[in-house]
């Protein structure tokens, strides 16, 4: 396509302009939200040279031997670790019987957190287990950290704007996010020296579980692709020196669907390049466990009702995960959300 759908949206002015600024970015955000519901930001203040760093680490990390990193292997009941290819497909979650993704991927989770009841009592251990970090590389746990902190710091930013895209206070969402339960995941996307299974892809159709998704990755080829309104796929640009970002179904549930969880998948690369890999680091936002998820009261009305029921976030997400693992393969339309909620 000669132009994308996707908008780039210089977000500087809001982190370091007035009021009118931040109201002119937010307004951008909140049309990207009701139309597709991705948007690339710059103007982000993450620094390259972190960006850089964490793809030079992942590309020596996946290099490893597979019995390496298998020694790390995600455990059955949480999301840290390792995970090798063919593992699951994501089109598990909205019902789509497809062969297993065509990926590895490394995951993390909060740290450095209060040691107290809410992180480490009944309600909340299952939600901050430990990270699994391996041996090599040596700078893997160090730069992990670096930048989540630096992702953690970018979604809080973007919760602001999203608060006041949404005619609400810029702090809305504040007490709901201070506690949050992001998995972080960096997928490694392997060289395919055999063709797919039919239906095989690198990243199976999906819409993301959570409040926003910030993804980085290193190589359009064999990219992420967006299912838009009018029925069709579209490929979601690479822009250096920016972000992908794009909502989640806590999302959507908080506006009534007026923001919209859009499908997506990440494609296979064509055969003459199939022989090139692809790294995406992944911050899968989610708010506190205990945090209430509703239709905000301005997204309802008479004949406008609620289309979901109140749930809290770490239900939300422990109910997706459930479904991913041991999915219950039912019809759904392309771009559906009705089977994966």
């Amino acid at each position: 396509m000669s132009q994308s759908i996707v908008p780039l949206i210089d977000i500087a002015p809001f982190l370091h302009g007035g009021a009118a600024d931040k109201a002119r970015v937010a307004a951008e955000v909140d049309e990207a939200c009701h139309e597709i519901g991705f948007l690339l930001i710059s103007g982000h203040d993450v620094p390259a040279a972190l960006i850089a760093d964490m793809h030079a680490m992942t590309n020596e990390y996946f290099a490893l031997p597979h019995w390496e990193k298998m020694r790390h292997k995600l455990p059955a009941d949480r999301m840290r670790g390792y995970s090798p290819a063919e593992s699951h497909s994501l089109a598990y979650s909205i019902g789509e019987v497809t062969p297993e993704d065509l990926r590895e991927s490394f995951n993390m989770g909060p740290f450095d957190h209060a040691y107290d009841e809410y992180h480490f009592g009944e309600a909340g251990a299952g939600f901050f287990p430990p990270n699994i970090w391996p041996d090599h590389p040596d700078n893997m746990r160090s730069l992990c950290e670096a930048y989540y902190c630096k992702m953690e710091r970018l979604a809080g930013d973007m919760m602001r704007i999203f608060a006041l895209a949404l005619g609400l206070d810029e702090d809305f969402f504040a007490d709901k996010i201070d506690k949050h339960i992001t998995n972080f995941c960096i997928n490694y996307y392997p060289a395919q020296a055999d063709a797919p299974k039919e239906k095989q892809l690198r990243g199976g159709a999906h819409c993301d579980y959570g409040s926003l998704t910030i993804v980085h990755t290193d190589t359009d080829i064999g990219g992420l692709q967006v299912y838009t309104k009018a029925g069709k796929w579209e490929t979601v640009p690479r822009i250096p020196d920016t972000f992908s970002i794009n909502i989640g179904d806590l999302m959507a549930d908080w506006t009534n669907d007026q923001w919209v969880s859009t499908l997506h998948r990440v494609t296979n690369p064509p055969r003459e390049m199939a022989h090139l890999s692809k790294t995406s680091l992944l911050f899968f936002h989610q708010p506190n466990y205990d945090a209430p998820v509703e239709c905000l009261p301005h997204c309802q009305g008479p004949d406008n009702p609620p289309k979901c029921a109140p749930t809290t976030s770490g239900d939300h997400i422990k109910a997706k995960f459930e479904k991913l693992r041991a999915p219950e393969f039912n019809s759904a339309e392309p771009g559906s959300r009705s089977e994966s909620k």
